[in-house]
C-alpha cells in the first residue's frame, strides 16, 4: 500500500501525521511512505530524517493525495483538500464531524473512508487516539488561562498561585475526563484554587480519592455552575460526548454574572464548544472578548508544542496504520472492532450515529458496510 503523509496547512498546525520512526514501521512491513516536503519541518523533522527510514518525498499535496492509498494526518482536511480526495481512499486522522456540517457533506461526496482518531475505541470504552492530545490540551488550557489572566493579555490580573496573604486564582474546570484531569492538576500545581464539576458521581468519587488537596470536586448542574461563575477568575471547558457536539454549559446571559476579565478557555471547540460564545480561533488570534469575559478557543491547542504532540500521537495511532496497511481497511476494521469504530463516513454513508445525528443525516449501520 502507498501511505501519504502530507503537510498540515490549518492555520499554525506544526504536527506532522507521523514521526520518522512510525514511518518506518510502514515501510518495514514492505509498503511505501511518501511525505510531503518539509511536511516535518515543524515537528523537527527534516526530508532526510524520512529519507533516511525509506521514504519518499514528493513535492506537493496533489502529488500525495493522486498516489496514496491511505492518507495520515493530524487534523481533518480543509476545503482546499476537498477535491484532491479520492473515491475509496482511507483517510485516517482527526476530524471531529460533529462540529462541521460542511466537512461532513464534501467527505460524503468525495466517498472517502474516513476513520476518525477520536471516535476509536479500547476494551475500556475510554479513547485511546485521542487520550494523548487530550492530555496535551488540557494542560495547555490551565498553560494559557494563566497568561490571559494577565491584565496586558486582557484579563482581570489575577496570579494563579498568588502569593503570601492574597487568594490565588479559583478555577472552574467542568469536565473530569482527560482533559479536565489534566488541566486541574497543572491549575493545581501551579497554586491555584480549583473545583471540578463532572455529571457522573462514579468520576467525582474516583477524583475525589486521586486529586490533591487544592482540587475540589462537584456533582455538577446548570444552577451549581451558575452559582460559582461569580467568584471564577478562569473557566475551562472540557466536556466531551465522544463524536457529539459538545453541549452549551454557560449561556452568553451568564457571561454577565462573572468579572471583568475572566477568561474562559474552550477545550470542546473541536466538537462545536461548551459555551454559548464560543467561535473557533487560531493560534495566530486565539481570543476574543463577549460582554468583557475573554475567550481562548484555538481548535488545534497541541499545535502549538509539536514536537510533544507529534511523538505522542504517532504512538498511539502507529499500530492501527500497520494494520490498515497489511490488512486493508475492511479487513482490519473486521479483525479490530475497536478500529470498526472509528469509521465515521464511508463511501457516501455516514455510519457514525452521533454525526447522523448532529446533521438530521441517514445513518448507515457499519456491519452492512463490512460484509
Amino acid at each position: 500500500m502507498k501511505i501519504g503523509i502530507p503537510k498540515e496547512i490549518k492555520n499554525n498546525e506544526f504536527r506532522v501525521g507521523i514521526t520518522p520512526e512510525g514511518a518506518k514501521k510502514i515501510v518495514l512491513q514492505k509498503h511505501t511512505v511518501l511525505v510531503e516536503n518539509n511536511a516535518g519541518l515543524g515537528s523537527g523533522f527534516t526530508n532526510n530524517d524520512y529519507l533516511n527510514i525509506g521514504a519518499e518525498i514528493l513535492s506537493s499535496p496533489e502529488e500525495i493525495y493522486a498516489s496514496a492509498d491511505m492518507i495520515i494526518k493530524v487534523k481533518e482536511p480543509l476545503q482546499s483538500e476537498y477535491e484532491l480526495i479520492r473515491k475509496g481512499q482511507i483517510i485516517y486522522t482527526f476530524f471531529h464531524f460533529a462540529s462541521s456540517s460542511s466537512l461532513t457533506k464534501a467527505m460524503i461526496d468525495c466517498k472517502a473512508v474516513c476513520l476518525a482518531y477520536e471516535t476509536i475505541t479500547d476494551d475500556h470504552g475510554s479513547l485511546p487516539l485521542l487520550t494523548p492530545m487530550s492530555e496535551v490540551a488540557g494542560r495547555l488550557a490551565s498553560q494559557q488561562g494563566a497568561k490571559y489572566l494577565e491584565s496586558p493579555q486582557g484579563g482581570l490580573g489575577v496570579l494563579m498561585g498568588s502569593v503570601s496573604g492574597v487568594s490565588p486564582a479559583n478555577v472552574m474546570v467542568l469536565g473530569g475526563g482527560v482533559v479536565g484531569k489534566q488541566s486541574a492538576l497543572v491549575a493545581a500545581g501551579m497554586g491555584a484554587d480549583v473545583t471540578i464539576y463532572d455529571i457522573d458521581s462514579n468520576r467525582i468519587e474516583e477524583l475525589q480519592k486521586t486529586m490533591p488537596k487544592n482540587i475540589k470536586t462537584r456533582l455538577s448542574s446548570s444552577d451549581i455552575i451558575e452559582k460559582h461563575l461569580s467568584k471564577a477568575h478562569l473557566v475551562i471547558g472540557a466536556v466531551l460526548v465522544p463524536g457529539a457536539k459538545a453541549p452549551k454549559l454557560i449561556t452568553r446571559k451568564q457571561l454577565k454574572i462573572m468579572q471583568k476579565g475572566a477568561v474562559l478557555v474552550d477545550v470542546a471547540v473541536d466538537q462545536g464548544g461548551c459555551f454559548e460564545t464560543t467561535h473557533t480561533t487560531t493560534h495566530e488570534n486565539p481570543t476574543y472578548v463577549v460582554d468583557d469575559i475573554l475567550h481562548y478557543a484555538v481548535a488545534n491547542m497541541p499545535g502549538a508544542v509539536p514536537q510533544t504532540s507529534t511523538k505522542a500521537l504517532t504512538n498511539v495511532t502507529i499500530d492501527y496504520a500497520v494494520e490498515l496497511a497489511n490488512l486493508g481497511w475492511q479487513n482490519a476494521c473486521k479483525k479490530y472492532p475497536h478500529l470498526a469504530n472509528g469509521l465515521n463516513v464511508v463511501n457516501g454513508h455516514v455510519v457514525n450515529h452521533s454525526v447522523a445525528d448532529a446533521f438530521s443525516m441517514p445513518f448507515t449501520p457499519i456491519e452492512k458496510i463490512l460484509k
